[in-house]
């Protein structure tokens, strides 16, 4: 998982993953025969981790804190953690390698439907239903992209006026508070 959230995919190669774990060669293929069985093996360690995280992360909700607020800022810190960064790592090398593609689909299906579950419901404390579903999908791909954008140049000042957006957006879908527009008075 560090490896890959580090280097990357494709630079994590089975002798440097053997290598970083102190194993030989033999040993790590006596464990993991295949590339695709290392592959395997570590989307689930990964996805075991990322479901870790989130579940804390909901089951944490400041106590008379701002919900929305909360979790935005919540999912954002996680997508930093490394078990988010590795993921997205294979997302990405599973958009042209059908090896990873058909081992991360099943993964990112399950955290999908986990995203519509009760732990992201109570760490957003949104309702039910296709326009609560649609702030949360629009928290989670924004705040994702993002994450994985390459921002150049004045960095932490977009990124907090894009979460603001993001932040005004759900809370236009979920009807709380008097937000009105996306954007606040400049």
């Amino acid at each position: 998982m560090r490896l890959f959230a580090e280097v990357g995919y494709h630079a994590a190669t089975n002798a440097l993953i053997a290598d970083t774990a102190g194993l030989t060669r033999g040993a790590m293929l006596y464990h993991f025969p295949t590339r695709d069985d290392l592959v395997a093996a570590a989307i689930d360690h990964i996805q075991a981790a990322r479901v870790a995280l989130f579940d804390t992360a909901a089951a944490s909700p400041p106590p008379g804190g701002d919900a929305t607020h909360h979790a935005i800022a919540a999912y954002w810190a996680l997508l930093a953690e490394p078990p988010f960064v590795a993921f997205a790592e294979l997302e990405s090398a599973a958009r042209t390698d059908p090896m990873v593609r058909a081992l991360v689909a099943p993964a990112q299906a399950a955290f999908d439907q986990a995203q519509v579950g009760a732990p992201f419901a109570a760490l957003a404390q949104a309702g039910h239903g296709p326009r609560f579903q649609a702030s949360r999908d629009l928290a989670r791909f924004l705040l994702e992209g993002l994450a994985r954008g390459a921002l150049t140049h004045q960095r932490e000042a977009r990124i907090a006026n894009l979460i603001t957006v993001v932040d005004r957006a759900v809370r236009m879908l979920n009807r709380k508070g008097d937000v009105q527009e996306l954007w606040g008075p400049e």
